[in-house]
């Protein structure tokens, strides 16, 4: 099975923490140049120095905040026609807070949007023409399973993840025949920051331990444990390699069985 990345530039989103830096670690390991992008900068050196140590690959870095979408492009924009193509897209930005849809407020819904949908497009437009001149495209969009079975107490993550899930499969077919290939990861509950703050704010809505919310959760997990990051990271970087290459426009679950449909 080939999953060599040697000489492949790969650009990972969200990449200073949980799933976006465990991906990055991966296809490092992998033999990608790796681009990080984050908005804090302290974080983006401290992680392109782990990622050098396990390689001799040139990694690097861009400070960009997904809230700024206009910033996000031109700082891109540069970025390419400095370093060259771009082959591989990770698509990867922490969700909105937790919350029902009732009570969300339009603005949520709107800046939810533009951080995730907008700026996954402007990234894709960004790197597609590389990615058809080198003869190598894969775009991986880092979502939850929740494009699949909306998740209680999630309704703006809910309503946006599931637009970014048809855009990705719209965009599979537009840009297959490029040899492009475009596939979403749905993580499940995944042991990071992300998923402490939601047991931390259930426990405190129902009066309830911590240790009581996980032992909740874990039950509805038929593998009965949370997933560790490089689960996911794993399933991201078989997408990204050539041997997934007739891989295309599908919803991954990487969520210990727990979504109740196929």
């Amino acid at each position: 099975m080939n999953l060599d990345l040697k000489n492949r530039r790969a650009i990972v989103c969200g990449s200073t923490q949980g799933i976006g830096k465990a991906v990055a670690l991966e296809l490092a390991l992998m033999g990608a140049n790796v681009t990080l992008v984050a908005r804090n900068e302290e974080s983006l050196k401290q992680t392109q120095t782990e990622l050098s140590n396990n390689g001799s690959q040139l990694h690097s870095y861009l400070c960009a905040d997904f809230s700024e979408p206009q910033k996000l492009k031109e700082l891109l924009e540069q970025f390419i026609q400095k370093q060259g193509p771009v082959n591989i897209l990770v698509n990867n930005t922490g969700g909105p807070p937790a919350g029902p849809i009732i009570n969300a407020k339009t603005e949520e819904f709107i800046s939810a949007f533009s951080n995730h949908l907008i700026c996954n497009h402007i990234l894709v437009q960004a790197c597609v023409e590389g990615m058809k001149s080198s003869g190598y495209g894969r775009i991986v969009n880092v979502i939850s399973t929740s494009v699949k079975m909306p998740l209680p107490n999630l309704g703006v993550s809910n309503t946006i993840r599931a637009a970014v899930g048809n855009w990705a499969k719209t965009l599979a077919g537009e840009l297959g025949k490029f040899g492009i290939t475009v596939n979403n990861v749905l993580p499940g509950a995944t042991a990071t920051g992300r998923l402490a703050s939601i047991i931390e704010n259930k426990a405190s809505k129902t009066s309830s331990s911590n240790d009581a919310v996980k032992k909740e959760m874990m039950h509805e997990i038929p593998l009965g444990r949370f997933a560790e990051a490089a689960e996911v990271a794993n399933a991201v970087a078989f997408l990204v390699s050539p041997a997934a290459a007739y891989i295309n426009g599908i919803n991954l679950p990487v969520d210990g069985g727990r979504t109740g449909n196929l």
